[in-house]
C-alpha cells in the first residue's frame, strides 16, 4: 500500500510562487502515474496536472498551463508541483494522487485510487 503526503502549501501573494511536494512511501511509486488535484471552498475537486510514471507524458488543466510545472524524482519517491504566477483563484486544498494501473495519466478523479491528505494553498490579492 502506497501512502502519500503533501507539503509545501502556505500563504503567498498574487504573482508569487510555491512548490508543492508529494512524498510516497510503500507501494511502487516509480510505476505509478501521479496526479495533482485541487478543491476550492464550495467547489468540486478538479484536475490540475498529471505525470506518467516514465515522466514522458505530463498534462495540465487549461487554467494552470504555462504557470505550473509538474515533475517527479523516482529515486526519491517524490512528485512536485511548481506553481508560479499564482492567482487568487488558485486558492484551494491541493491533493496528490496515485494511479498504479498501466495506462496514460488520467484527468478523472476516479482513475486514482490513492490520495494524500492535502495541503492548503492561499493566494492573497
Amino acid at each position: 500500500q502506497m501512502y502519500l503526503e503533501e507539503s509545501g502549501g502556505g500563504l503567498v501573494q498574487a504573482g508569487g510562487s510555491l512548490r508543492l511536494s508529494c512524498a510516497a512511501s510503500g507501494g511502487t511509486f516509480s510505476r505509478a502515474n501521479m496526479g495533482w488535484f485541487r478543491q476550492a471552498p464550495g467547489k468540486e475537486r478538479e484536475f490540475v496536472a498529471g505525470i506518467s510514471w516514465k515522466d514522458t507524458n505530463i498534462y495540465y488543466s487549461n487554467s494552470v498551463k504555462g504557470r505550473f510545472t509538474c515533475s517527479r524524482d523516482n529515486a526519491k519517491n517524490i512528485v512536485y508541483l511548481q506553481m508560479d504566477s499564482l492567482l487568487p483563484e488558485d486558492t484551494a486544498v491541493y491533493y496528490c494522487a496515485a494511479d498504479e494501473n498501466d495506462r496514460p495519466p488520467a484527468r478523472e478523479e476516479a482513475a486514482y485510487g490513492l490520495w494524500g491528505q492535502g495541503t492548503q494553498v492561499t493566494v492573497s490579492s
